[in-house]
């Protein structure tokens, strides 16, 4: 079985493509990054990726009249690769339905929340308002519904006294580091696809929660 083709897509610093990158290069992910696409052409991400020797494409949204044009450029560039896998990694762009379709089943993304709870920016400081006891993180399938698609795996951590925003992101990032490359190893694996009905992992449907990791 010919090893995974994988593209990122970063809009800042990269440190879960660095963790990603980390996997790939170990062997525990049995796939290659062959891009890492940014619409931030200063974004720290894209020093990450050639310091490990992969191609890395400045794509600045600020050069296209509109969304949909950005997309149909972005989606191009991404189609000249021939990738098994989109991986969006902190990339801060709502992308359109008609981008996201053509995905439909190959792209994931993470969000620091436990979905479908906190939508959305601004989580770490949301679940403290709220008074939750746990927060973290999922990994999860893209549709068009904004942070909506079918979850793959969670990681979950304490909110601890005296917590701020800061403190409790920090955390998060953590378990992002650790469930990110989680997912895509099992994708890369042929573990994991996406079917009408939900998430398959090794032949059973997950539940809607997904699966999940405890701190």
């Amino acid at each position: 079985m010919a090893a995974k083709r994988i593209v990122v897509l970063i809009s800042g610093s990269g440190s879960n493509l660095q963790a990603l990158i980390d996997s790939t290069l170990s062997g525990r992910i049995d796939g290659r990054i062959v891009s890492v696409i940014s619409n931030r052409p200063d974004a720290f991400g894209l020093e990450r990726a050639r310091r490990a020797g992969i191609r890395a494409e400045p794509l600045d949204h600020k050069a296209f009249d509109s969304r949909e044009t950005f997309d149909a450029a972005l989606q191009e560039l991404i189609d000249s690769h021939e990738p098994d896998l989109v991986v969006l990694a902190g990339f801060m762009r709502i992308l359109t339905p008609e981008f996201v379709s053509h995905y439909l089943g190959r792209m994931f993304n993470i969000h620091p929340s436990l979905l479908p709870k906190y939508k959305g920016l601004n989580t770490h400081q949301r679940a403290l308002d709220a008074g939750d006891t746990e927060h973290g993180c999922t990994v999860h399938f893209v549709t068009p519904e904004l942070d909506g698609g079918p979850l793959v795996v969670q990681a979950a951590v304490p909110v601890e006294a005296g917590d701020d925003a800061d403190s409790l992101q920090q955390r998060v990032h953590r378990r992002e580091h650790e469930i990110y490359p989680l997912a895509v190893e099992w994708f890369c694996a042929d573990r994991l696809r996406l079917l009408p009905e939900g998430v398959e992992f090794d032949g059973q449907h997950l539940p809607q929660t997904g699966l999940r990791l405890e701190p």
